[in-house]
């Protein structure tokens, strides 16, 4: 597959290019990584992109939708099966999130879900996103979860790159990524592909 490197700024117009051909009214994009792809920083930096564009956005981090420890640790706090399946709490975020962005949906979206720090549910506001507004949720292992979207981003680091840039006490996480790979192989089920090794030299993988 032709790769075709990119500055991160470059990058990002080519991301804003897709969302406008994705959908007509709202978009919600999936912005799919590890943590040392930095999914965070790219999909922070399709805001003001979008903005200028006059779309309204409203950023979400799969890290605000966690399950409560009770569930996300019953297995313990380094158990790289809990981390792939039990984490991340896959139906609140199509409830709150994605769900109200599809077609004929209220549009009033929660940022933010539940705080892990204090381990209970946010207080926050609800957001009404216009027919012209994007939401971009970001995170680990969102692919092959069923989760409604118009546009799916993932952030492909080389195994060699993901054990070098993973902190040594987030090491326990690496099956679980690679458990993702086998099982879901994300860079063949993504719309776009973003081989991200070299973070100043990001390259767009296209079919």
């Amino acid at each position: 597959m032709p790769i075709r490197p990119l500055t991160p700024e470059a990058l990002a117009d080519e991301l804003v290019a897709a969302i406008d051909r994705a959908a007509t009214g709202r978009v919600r994009v999936l912005v799919d990584g590890a943590p040392p792809a930095r999914p965070d920083v790219l999909a922070d930096a399709l805001v003001d992109p979008l903005r200028l564009r006059s779309r309204p956005v409203v950023r979400v981090s799969a890290w605000d939708y966690l399950r409560p420890a009770s569930v996300r640790l019953e297995r313990g706090r380094t158990d790289p099966d809990a981390f792939y399946d039990d984490w991340l709490d896959a139906g609140a975020l199509v409830r709150e999130v994605l769900a109200p962005v599809e077609p004929g949906g209220s549009g009033q979206v929660l940022p933010r879900f539940w705080d892990v720090d204090v381990d209970r549910a946010v207080r926050a506001e609800r957001i009404a996103l216009p027919e012209s507004g994007v939401v971009v949720v970001d995170g680990p292992l969102l692919l092959g979860r069923g989760l409604p979207a118009d546009l799916t981003v993932h952030l492909a680091l080389s195994a060699t790159v993901l054990q070098r840039r993973t902190p040594a006490d987030e090491a326990w996480t690496l099956p679980a990524y690679a458990r993702y790979e086998d099982e879901v192989d994300p860079v063949a089920v993504a719309d776009l592909v973003v081989r991200a090794d070299h973070p100043d030299r990001p390259a767009l993988q296209t079919a």
